[in-house]
């Protein structure tokens, strides 16, 4: 008998603006969306916590927002830096802030533990995040063995061209169809916000149609492909173990 298989579908930037919120709100409601990272600097955090509070079955983890790099000229530049990803004290006392506003808002700690264009991969940033998660005992993306990411789910490629066939209806059944066995993490962006300042955004709006597409929960049905989010993981004998 095959080994079960369990996704968890996360957004990032829950939080971001108004509209960002309504498209991970409708995908949770309509959709397969289980979970999302909430970025606590941004203007819509509080809506966003506000919806969590009154609807527990979406899990919720801190989406640490530290810098922001875009692609120009054939090279990633900053295009906001919180702070210095190199200064390890910086570092440190921001996302103590951010974990700190998290708590705020929600009166708990995170489920999980990501991070806005995956800063938190590299050092100094990795080491302080794995503290933290460490200390919550709650995943941190990559970085738990128990939780396989999957980052296939994107509009654009590693240099920020438009990659429609990454949000393509076809392309998420192939990939739901190759998952691994035991728990993956899906990462997503829906949106619902045509103005929003972002260089991510048009392709929000495509993720939503996506993830709410009837297609995509009957392959899940007939894959047996079941859905959970963060909170389940101690259900399912895989409590998460920062290496």
């Amino acid at each position: 008998m095959p080994a079960k298989r369990y996704l968890i579908v996360n957004a990032d930037d829950f939080g971001l603006s108004a509209g960002v919120n309504r498209g991970i709100i409708r995908t949770h409601e309509e959709g397969i969306l289980t979970s999302a990272s909430l970025m606590v600097r941004w203007p819509a955090a509080a809506g966003a916590a506000r919806y969590a509070l009154q609807h527990p079955r979406l899990s919720v983890g801190l989406h640490l927002d530290l810098a922001e790099w875009v692609y120009r000229d054939n090279q990633w530049v900053p295009r906001y830096q919180v702070v210095a990803p190199d200064d390890e004290s910086a570092v440190a006392r921001e996302v103590g802030r951010q974990f700190e506003a998290f708590r705020g808002l929600l009166g708990r700690d995170p489920t999980h533990i990501d991070s806005h264009q995956h800063v938190h991969r590299n050092e100094p940033v990795r080491a302080v995040v794995s503290q933290l998660a460490q200390n919550l005992s709650v995943p941190l993306r990559s970085f738990t063995p128990q939780v396989q990411y999957c980052g296939d789910f994107y509009g654009q490629t590693g240099e920020g061209d438009p990659y429609p066939e990454g949000i393509s209806l076809e392309g998420l059944l192939m990939t739901i169809q190759s998952l691994p066995a035991g728990v993956s993490e899906l990462g997503c962006h829906p949106g619902d916000d045509e103005h929003l300042d972002s260089v991510y955004r048009m392709e929000r709006m495509q993720e939503v149609a996506v993830l709410c597409h009837p297609q995509i929960r009957a392959a899940l049905e007939s894959q047996d492909v079941v859905l959970c989010s963060f909170t389940d993981l101690p259900r399912l004998n895989l409590q998460p173990v920062i290496p």
